[in-house]
């Protein structure tokens, strides 16, 4: 797939496949996923629970059980997926890091705050234990943690849900990687928590000029985030566009659906708010024909019979959707 600007991208990632061997069979995870990331640029990754955003991310780290079937990763010319896991470990944190949906999971609970922050410091950057202290209480303050250096021998249960997930982004942004990965940080915390974390993450993303990848199923934050939007169904890309083009011009019916669900501040008649019909689909079957064909009331005989590719409906623009001229005419 060509990149969408001309410029060399700072990662690159070309057909994913992922695959989960279960008890019920193979599923089929991730679907010859393909995109790049420029340098300094915020992406959003959108879709519905189980399509894929997360452990795209993950396949592409090597943090996930399923297994990668086929694909390249490129970071500074070299590939994530066939590198060796030595090589790996110094890239991750040291220049790939990762804020992980929910930190009570992540964070360990019976290693101390500034014990597990400053592990990375150590190991990837040499600090010595005092340093690597003195630089988690200056993380600490940078995401807005009160009282720093009286909070390091503070465990995470100790600690809010919007105070952990701080920390959890102190711990990614430790070593100044050039790529964060932002998977779902605001679930599970409240809407004013929530606009908080995104506001940090938007302010340190300027102010440190690093990638953001953020992955999400809320379009209305992607909307105020992000330059360019990545949309998921079924495993694969659907759609790619920037983020003003994606909500002034959305061309997939899934698109479609997603952005008539959001409420509207302009909404002056109180109408009822849209849902997609249908459930996501459990990929135990090689996808043969457009995953989102059952759902989709814009669907030809042509969705039924074969995968649409992803192809150029504008400038920066692409859709995989057999059916596109006729979501045109009806969002016109």
């Amino acid at each position: 797939m060509p990149p969408i600007t001309s410029s060399l991208p700072i990662l690159q990632l070309e057909g994913l496949v992922t695959q989960f061997n279960t008890p019920e069979g193979t599923l089929f995870a991730v679907n010859n996923v393909s995109f790049d990331l420029q340098e300094g640029e915020v992406l959003g990754v959108v879709g519905e629970s189980g399509c894929g955003k997360s452990v795209t991310m993950l396949s592409m780290l090597r943090l996930t059980p399923g297994k990668v079937i086929s694909g390249q990763a490129f970071f500074n010319q070299q590939d994530l997926l066939s590198i060796s896991l030595n090589e790996l470990n110094k890239i991750r944190c040291l220049e790939i890091s990762m804020v992980f949906q929910d930190p009570m999971c992540s964070l360990n609970p019976v290693i101390t705050i500034g014990k597990q922050i400053a592990e990375p410091l150590e190991f990837h950057l040499g600090y010595s234990k005092k340093q690597a202290r003195n630089r988690v209480v200056e993380l600490l303050s940078l995401v807005g943690i009160p009282e720093a250096r009286k909070r390091l021998d503070d465990y995470p249960h100790q600690f809010s849900g919007g105070m952990r997930q701080r920390c959890m982004i102190a711990m990614a942004l430790s070593c100044n990687p050039k790529i964060v990965i932002a998977d779902e940080p605001t679930t599970a915390l409240d809407v004013t928590i929530q606009a908080q974390i995104v506001e940090l993450v938007q302010r340190l993303q300027s102010e440190m000029g690093m990638s953001l990848i953020w992955i999400t199923h809320d379009l209305g934050v992607i909307a105020g985030l992000a330059e360019r939007v990545i949309v998921m169904y079924g495993g694969k890309i659907i759609e790619e566009a920037g983020v003003k083009e994606l909500y002034k011009n959305p061309r997939h019916p899934y698109t479609v659906g997603l952005l008539e669900s959001l409420p509207k501040l302009t909404d002056t008649k109180h109408q009822s708010l849209q849902a997609i019909d249908g459930v996501p689909p459990v990929l135990y079957q090689k996808p043969t024909h457009c995953t989102f064909a059952p759902r989709c009331k814009y669907a030809i005989d042509d969705c039924w019979e074969m995968e649409p590719k992803l192809e150029e409906v504008g400038k920066a623009h692409r859709v995989a959707c057999w059916a596109v001229d006729r979501v045109k005419r009806i969002v016109e």
